[in-house]
Formats: structure tokens, sequence, C-alpha cells
């Protein structure tokens, strides 16, 4: 079986960059991995596509799903007008497969994978500095300043509830793939026999 790999970090850390990175190097490497593709009842962002960014479902399917356990992991933002959540079946199923699944979750959906699977989660945690952080928020020139020193605070709060994870990865400028590379070495090395089984 598979391992369950949960990857986390603030907005704004290179995060989805890295995760790109390490699927290619498990094809590289001849290895399968499946990365899960979350529910949620928002609306979808400019470039973002239906069942590759998110599975974008209505409140009353989310609720509905939620109610018949079919969530992994799940959380609510923005007082029950975003709703978020991590499909088991599809997690399980490749597991079963052989595959390694990773999950692109925030330290709340870790936090209930890791007290669900306690000894089959493997999590890492991407980091940066902050004046690095701020930089690459601002860089992309689409945040208000409002909205900056709100995810910079968010992002604060998250480093210092990181220590529930076992690993920290630094990504610094233009060192994506030794990020994904060192995600990679850790999981053979460490975890090469790992054998989750979600029951």
């Amino acid at each position: 079986m598979g391992k369950l790999i949960v990857v986390s970090g603030p907005s704004g850390v290179g995060k989805g960059k890295v995760i790109e990175e390490l699927i290619k190097i498990y094809g590289e490497e001849g290895k399968k991995i499946f990365l899960s593709v979350s529910d949620t009842t928002r609306a979808p962002r400019s470039g973002e596509i239906d069942h590759v960014h998110y599975n974008f479902i209505t409140q009353d399917e989310f609720k509905k799903n939620y109610e018949n356990g079919n969530y992994l992991e799940s959380n609510d933002y923005s007082g029950n007008r975003q709703l978020y959540g991590t499909p088991l079946m599809p997690v399980k199923e490749h597991l079963e497969n052989g595959y390694d699944v990773l999950l692109d979750i925030d330290i709340n959906g870790f936090k209930q994978v890791l007290n669900k699977y306690p000894n089959n989660t493997i999590g890492f945690f991407i980091t940066v500095d902050f004046e690095t952080l701020e930089n690459r928020l601002r860089g992309r020139g689409t945040e208000t300043e409002e909205k900056i020193q709100s995810r910079l605070a968010t992002a604060r709060k998250e480093v210092a509830a990181s220590t529930i994870y076992p690993h920290k990865i630094v990504n610094e400028d233009n060192k994506v793939r030794e990020s994904a590379m060192e995600i990679y070495e850790i999981l053979e090395n460490q975890y090469g026999e790992k054998t989750p089984c979600l029951k």
C-alpha cells in the first residue's frame, strides 16, 4: 500500500510549485503518486478548473457528503460560506492500489488526519522567512495591503503551530526542485515501509 502524505504551509511559500515538482520526481523515479482534489463550496477563481484544482460543489452536496462520512478531513471557513473537504474514497482506493497519496491541506486538516491515523500520516510543513514571504505576496500584484497583512498574520500563527509537523522544509527562492527532492528523500529513507490502511 502507499503512503499518506500531508503538505501544508502559509500562502506564498511556494507550496503548489513544490508539490508539482514532487509529482514530477515521482514520475521520473517510476513511482505512483496521487494528488487528492478537495471539494469546496466556494466559487472558482480565475484560471481554476473543476475537478483539477477543486471539485466545486453546492453547500447541500457538501453537507450530505459530510453527514455520510465521505470526508477524510474537512474545514469551515468564513462562517459556513466556504467549506472544504478531502473525499475519502479516492484516497482509500489509490492507497490500496499502491499509490502514495498527497494531501495539500492546512494545519487544521492535518490535525484531523493525524488524529484519525496517527501511525500512517507523514506531515511536511513548507516555510520561508517572513521577509521573503512578504516579498512574494507583494510580487503577485493581486493583493490589497490589508489582505497582505492578513496573510502575514495568518502565516505567523501557522508557523507557531507547525511544531506538530515532523518535517519542516525551507523553500528558498529558486530552490523548488531541492525542496521537492528533500521531501522525496525523506519519504524514501525514513518511511519506505509505511503501509497506511484506511478503514
